[in-house]
């Protein structure tokens, strides 16, 4: 990879993943490029960003001929809670985003990272262990979305050679960005919510429903060593299962309750997001994306605790 444009570079994973890629690659060599107005100014203080609507064909090739562009990183979704509320638009943004991200890399000979998330599985998939191939039949409209994603990247290699690769995701933990309508967001909004004042947090997921979980540092190395791994070596390309830690939000509480003993937390629980999470997998089988590329986490549970307890209290001006 030389030239990289992030497309949706405004969101959890690409507010973090675009300063990666900057270090990595150098700064003129990673292109942001966002719909909303106020992230695009954002962006454009720290490296070039481009307004981009990813749907709009003609304008997203424009880009990439403009820039030069070798690799497409296609972040564009509306995720599993949000899309619940509109799936018809959800359908239309992700689906839209990929196939023209496939289209012009077909066109232009660009490499393409997508990513696809546990929200791919369904209640008929092996919950413990989840084999890197299995039954794979979502009840959302995101985990549809994944699914036909991972199935038109891998066409799209097979018939027509475009180099696309990505990873099933776990909920990502970040003190970079807020999320935006996740089944696992609990597992983000806990942190700055208990370092207010009152020490209390709600959660909507159900106390013993166990997620896989990944830390943004593990997250953004996955990508970049999937993406320079040696092609020879990858047997599987859409998408890899990627694993880190996983526990269930009573296990998380306590964890935190340890360091902030007068922290308290109680549910309110949202059936939509307590069905969801009870469809998706408690812990992923990672072994093909070791094999394969190399693949090993850094963080787990603990040292994630700390780290994001000193980062938001940080931001919040606490010492």
């Amino acid at each position: 990879m030389k030239r990289i444009l992030v497309i949706g570079a405004g969101g959890q994973i690409g507010t973090e993943l675009v300063p990666h890629l900057q270090r990595l690659y150098g700064t003129d060599n990673v292109i942001s490029a966002d719909l909303k107005d106020e992230q695009v100014a954002k962006m454009s203080q720290f490296g070039i960003a481009e307004k981009l609507d990813a749907t709009d064909a003609n304008a997203f090739a424009e880009a990439v001929k403009k820039h030069k562009v070798d690799a497409i990183f296609n972040l564009v979704a509306l995720l599993s809670a949000t899309g619940e509320k509109m799936p018809q638009v959800a359908w239309g943004i992700n689906m839209g985003a990929l196939l023209n991200s496939l289209n012009i890399a077909k066109e232009f000979g660009c490499a393409v990272f997508t990513p696809s998330s546990i929200g791919a599985f369904g209640t008929s998939t092996p919950h413990d262990g989840t084999p890197q191939d299995t039954i794979m039949r979502p009840n959302t409209i995101y985990g549809c979305c994944k699914v036909a994603g991972e199935l038109l990247s891998d066409y799209y290699f097979t018939r027509f050679g475009v180099d696309t690769r990505s990873v099933r995701f776990p909920g990502i933990i970040s003190n970079g960005a807020m999320p935006g309508g996740g089944t696992t967001d609990y597992a983000v909004e806990v942190f700055y919510e208990i370092i207010k004042e009152g020490h209390h947090y709600t959660c909507e997921v159900p106390e013993d429903s166990y997620m896989d979980m990944m830390y943004m540092p593990d997250a953004l190395k996955a990508v970049t060593d999937l993406m320079e791994a040696d092609p020879s070596r990858l047997r599987h390309r859409n998408s890899f299962n990627i694993a880190s830690m996983s526990f269930t939000p009573k296990i998380l509480f306590e964890a935190i309750r340890k360091r902030i003993p007068d922290a308290t937390f109680d549910y309110n629980v949202d059936p939509v997001k307590a069905a969801i999470a009870d469809s998706w997998p408690n812990w992923m089988d990672d072994s093909c994306a070791r094999e394969e590329w190399g693949w090993k986490p850094v963080w787990d549970m603990e040292a994630v605790i700390d780290d994001m307890l000193a980062a938001v209290r940080k931001k919040a001006g606490i010492k």
